[in-house]
């Protein structure tokens, strides 16, 4: 059994109870050890998903579509949930779609989970388009801003937008530069709730 903290997060919308394991490092297998991919990220409550939460908890969602994108611990899309969204939350790993489903019944809201592969998205594909594309800390790696490059077209619709929450890892930086030089609007802030964390706003041209 996960040993497990629980923590309270103050949003726009409410107060949000999370559980989390206590010690993300227990989790790690010799296979995660090994391979960089298998690591437990979804373990630990992030910044940019704190920040990411907040930003989404200050909108008007009811009745829009609303889709996450590597989840985690799913505070943000607990956060759309409360806000009114239509919520769909997910992620490679199933570890974080059985965490993202605890915490939204511990919240009571509805969000619905499931099981998706970047390489293989044709579950969120299906559903598409949505009103809203969600993500935070999910651009560690150049290859991710390639994947995430080529499948958000096909996810929002024309008056859709992307919020993403990065504290400013390289791969970010070059995802934008080429998300602006190609089909998107870019509009980035810095968040409120960390000075090192900004949310980028995008919209199809």
């Amino acid at each position: 059994m996960i040993d497990s903290i629980e923590e309270r997060i103050a949003l726009p919308v409410g107060e949000v109870a999370l559980t989390r394991p206590r010690d993300a490092e227990a989790l790690l297998s010799e296979e995660g050890f090994e391979n960089e991919e298998f690591l437990p990220y979804w373990a630990e409550l992030w910044t940019s998903a704190v920040a990411l939460a907040h930003d989404v908890a200050r909108r008007s969602l009811r009745g829009a579509g609303v889709l996450e994108l590597g989840c985690g611990l799913g505070l943000p899309s607990i956060a759309a949930a409360l806000a009114g969204g239509r919520v769909l939350a997910t992620d490679w790993s199933a570890d974080a779609v059985r965490a993202v489903a605890a915490n939204a019944a511990l919240n009571e809201v509805a969000v619905e989970t499931a099981r998706v592969s970047w390489r293989e998205p044709d579950a969120i594909l299906e559903r598409a388009p949505w009103r809203y594309v969600i993500a935070s800390d999910v651009l560690y790696e150049p290859r991710n801003a390639e994947q995430l490059l080529e499948l958000l077209p096909r996810l929002v619709d024309r008056k859709g937008r992307v919020l993403i929450a990065d504290p400013g890892r390289r791969p970010a930086e070059e995802f934008l530069a080429r998300a602006c030089a190609g089909r998107w609007h870019v509009r980035s802030t810095t968040s409120s709730r960390s000075p090192r964390v900004q949310v980028h706003r995008l919209r199809l041209r």
